[in-house]
C-alpha cells in the first residue's frame, strides 16, 4: 500500500517544506547559468579590483595569492592558478623562507615577476593573514596581495602592508567586524554598502566572481571567450558544498554546474582519488564531495602541509596525479587513526567522570599532545556520541593551548565563550555551531568550571533544546521506487537550506541484519515490499546498538526515519535508504 502524495504532490511538499515560493520553483528546479548568475560588478570594489589585477599583470608585478588551507580556501587559490596558467602569467608556490628571493616554478627556474600561491601552515601559522608573511612579502618586494576566505578581519596586518608598498586585495565571506581594514578593494558581500544580490558565496564563489569579472571586462585582450570560466565551477563546486553555504540562489547554481564539469574527469587529481575511493566519477553526487573528497583535502593541512592538496588539485600530470593523491590518501588514513586514538583516550576518561556528581552539561577535554588539526573532528565525534557541546584542545606546538568547538541542540558556541570572564580566552571565534578558541597554560585550569557555569546560566535562554528531525512525509516501504527517487532527484544537489528529504516508514519489520565493513562498524537493515522484493536501509559507522533503543533484531518492527539514495558503489547501481534514525 503506498502513502507517498502524487508526483506532483510530492514535489510541492518538498519545495514548500524548504520555502521554495511558488515564484522562484521553475528556477530552483531548472538552475541556468546565465539567468542563474549575477553580474560579478555589482558586487561592491569589484570594478576597481579588476583594474588593478590588470595592471599588475601588464607591468609584470609581483602578486601573492594568499588562501585559507581548507577546502574553501585551497579551491579559491586553484581557480586563480588555472586564471594565470590561462593568460601565462607565472605562477608558483611562494615559498615559506626569508632565504627565497625569487620564485621557484616547478621545473626549478627563477623569475622576478609572476604569481606566489601562499597556503599559512595550520600548526606554525594558524588561521588568518600573519604579520610574519607579511613582512616576508615586504622584504620580496611584493607589489599586489590577494586573499581568499579569510583577511576581513586583519587590521593590523593589511595596515602594515600598505604602509609598506603592497597594495592589499580582500576576498572573503566571513562576516565583517565593526573595524573592517583599509584595505585596496575588499570583496565580500556581507560588508556594508555592498548590493550585491547573494550574500551567502563561500570564498571559492568569491573567487569564481572575480574570474568572471576579469573575463568580461578584459577577456577579449587576453583572447579568453567569456564562458570558459565554466571550466573553473569545478571548484566553485567543490567548495560550496565542502563550506556548507546555503544552496540556494547562485550557490544552487554554482553546485549543479560544477558538479557536471567534476564529472567530466578533467582534474587528474580529483579522477585518481575519487577511484581509488571507489566513487565513479561520472556518476558522482554532492555526498561524494562532502564525505569522500573534503576530508582529505583538509587531511593535507590537518597532517602535513596544505600544497599537497592545492598540488593534487591544480596539476594536469597524470603520473605525478597518481603520486600526489596517493599521498592524501595516505595521510587522510594517519588522520583517521590518529582520531581514533583521541577518541579512545576521551571515551577512557569520559568513562570515569561521567557518572553521577560528576555529570556536566558541557564537555571540556584535551591533552597538549594532541594535534590540534583534528581536534574539530574529533569535537563533532564527541557530540555526536555523548549528545553534548563539546570543547576539545591540544597543544599547537609553540606553547600554546589551542582547540575547537562544537554545538549541540541550540547552543550558540559565540555567544557562551563571549560570556566568558574577561582573559578566560586568548582568542576565540567562529559561528554559531562550530569554533575554535585559544587558553593560556594558567587559565585552561579554570575553563570547564566557567564555561560550565555561564551555560547553566544560559539555560533559560533556550540554549538546550535538541535538534528536531523535520519529517517531509510519511510513506509505505512500497514507495521506495525509481517513480518517487526521479521526483527527489529533481531537487539535487542537496545541503545547507536544502536539505535532502526525509521520511518516516512507521512499523517495518526487520528481515535482515548485517553490520559491514573492515571493523563491522557500518549497519545494513533488510526490509521486504508488499510485492516481495528486498529493500535495504544502511547507516555508516553505525551499529545494532547505536541507535537510543535496545539491540535491534530480526523480526522487530521500527519506526524508520531515512532519505532515499542511489549507490553505484562499485559500479554497481542500487536504489536504497539511508537511515538518520530508528525508534521502536
Amino acid at each position: 500500500m503506498s502513502l507517498m502524495p502524487n508526483e506532483k504532490e510530492l514535489l510541492d511538499i518538498l519545495l514548500s517544506n524548504r520555502g521554495i515560493k511558488k515564484e522562484y520553483r521553475d528556477k530552483f528546479l531548472n538552475p541556468s547559468y546565465e539567468d542563474g548568475l549575477y553580474d560579478p560588478f555589482l558586487m561592491k570594489d569589484m570594478e576597481i579590483a579588476s583594474v588593478r589585477i590588470f595592471e599588475a599583470i601588464e607591468a609584470k608585478e609581483k602578486i601573492v595569492i594568499y588562501s585559507d588551507y581548507d577546502c574553501d580556501g585551497i579551491p579559491a587559490a586553484v581557480i586563480m592558478h588555472d586564471f594565470f596558467e590561462k593568460i601565462n602569467y607565472p605562477f608558483s608556490i611562494y615559498p615559506h623562507t626569508k632565504e627565497n628571493e625569487v620564485y621557484q616554478n616547478a621545473q626549478g627556474a627563477s623569475f622576478s615577476y609572476g604569481v606566489g600561491v601562499y597556503i599559512p601552515d595550520r600548526h606554525d601559522e594558524g588561521y588568518g593573514l600573519h604579520l610574519d608573511a607579511i613582512d616576508h612579502f615586504i622584504e620580496d618586494e611584493v607589489n599586489l596581495l590577494i586573499t581568499f576566505d579569510l583577511g576581513i578581519t586583519a587590521v593590523e596586518e593589511v595596515a602594515r602592508a600598505t604602509a609598506s608598498g603592497i597594495d592589499v586585495i580582500i576576498t572573503d565571506h566571513h562576516l565583517p567586524q565593526d573595524n573592517i581594514p583599509k584595505a585596496y578593494a575588499i570583496l565580500n558581500p556581507k560588508q556594508d554598502g555592498c548590493n550585491y544580490p547573494d550574500k551567502m558565496l563561500c570564498g571559492a564563489g568569491i573567487a569564481f566572481k572575480l574570474i568572471q569579472a576579469l573575463i568580461k571586462k578584459y577577456g577579449e585582450y587576453w583572447n579568453i571567450h567569456e564562458g570558459w570560466e565554466k571550466w573553473l565551477l569545478d571548484m566553485a563546486s567543490v567548495a560550496t558544498l565542502a563550506d556548507q553555504v546555503p544552496l540556494l540562489d547562485e550557490n544552487r547554481v554554482l553546485a549543479y554546474y560544477g558538479l557536471k564539469v567534476l564529472q567530466k574527469g578533467r582534474r587528474p587529481g580529483l579522477v585518481e582519488i575519487f577511484s581509488k575511493s571507489g566513487v565513479k566519477i561520472s556518476k558522482l553526487n554532492e555526498e561524494d564531495i562532502t564525505f569522500t573528497l573534503a576530508p582529505r583535502i583538509n587531511a593535507a593541512s590537518r597532517m602535513a602541509d596544505p600544497m599537497n592538496a592545492f598540488e593534487t588539485l591544480a596539476t594536469k600530470d597524470n603520473i605525478e596525479a597518481v603520486a600526489l593523491a596517493k599521498h592524501l590518501m595516505k595521510i587522510n588514513d594517519e588522520r583517521k587513526v590518529m582520531v581514533a586514538q583521541i577518541m579512545k583516550d576521551i571515551k577512557k576518561t569520559l568513562g570515569k567522570r561521567l557518572s553521577g556528581e560528576d555529570d556536566k552539561p558541557v564537555i571540556v577535554v584535551g591533552n597538549p599532545n594532541w594535534r590540534i588539526g583534528v581536534l574539530g573532528i574529533v569535537a563533532s565525534k564527541v557530540v555526536e556520541e555523548y549528545k553534548k557541546s563539546a570543547f576539545i584542545w591540544g597543544g599547537d606546538g609553540n606553547g600554546f593551548i589551542r582547540g575547537s568547538c562544537r554545538s549541540f541542540g541550540s547552543v550558540n558556541l559565540v555567544k557562551l565563550m563571549g560570556s566568558l570572564p574577561e582573559n578566560s580566552l586568548v582568542e576565540f571565534g567562529g559561528h554559531v555551531k562550530a569554533g575554535g578558541f585559544s587558553v593560556s597554560h594558567e587559565e585552561i585550569h579554570f575553563f570547564e568550571d566557567r564555561l560550565v557555569k555561564v551555560f547553566n546560566e544560559s539555560i533559560d535562554e533556550g540554549l538546550t533544546e535538541e535538534d528536531e528531525i523535520k519529517i517531509d512525509a510519511v510513506i509505505d516501504i512500497d514507495d521506495i521506487n525509481e517513480e518517487n527517487y526521479r521526483v527527489i532527484e529533481k531537487l539535487a544537489p542537496y545541503g545547507m537550506g536544502n536539505p535532502k528529504p526525509l521520511f518516516l516508514i512507521e512499523r517495518i519489520p526487520i528481515v535482515g541484519i548485517k553490520e559491514f565493513g573492515k571493523d563491522k562498524n557500518h549497519l545494513e537493515l533488510t526490509f521486504e515490499n508488499s510485492h516481495g522484493r528486498k529493500v535495504k536501509a544502511i547507516a555508516f559507522f553505525k551499529t545494532r546498538e547505536s541507535f537510543n533503543v535496545h539491540i535491534l533484531n530480526i523480526g522487530e518492527r521500527i519506526n524508520l526515519t531515512a532519505s532515499f539514495e542511489k549507490s553505484t558503489f562499485n559500479n554497481k547501481t542500487e536504489l536504497r535508504l539511508r537511515i538518520v534514525d530508528v525508534v521502536i
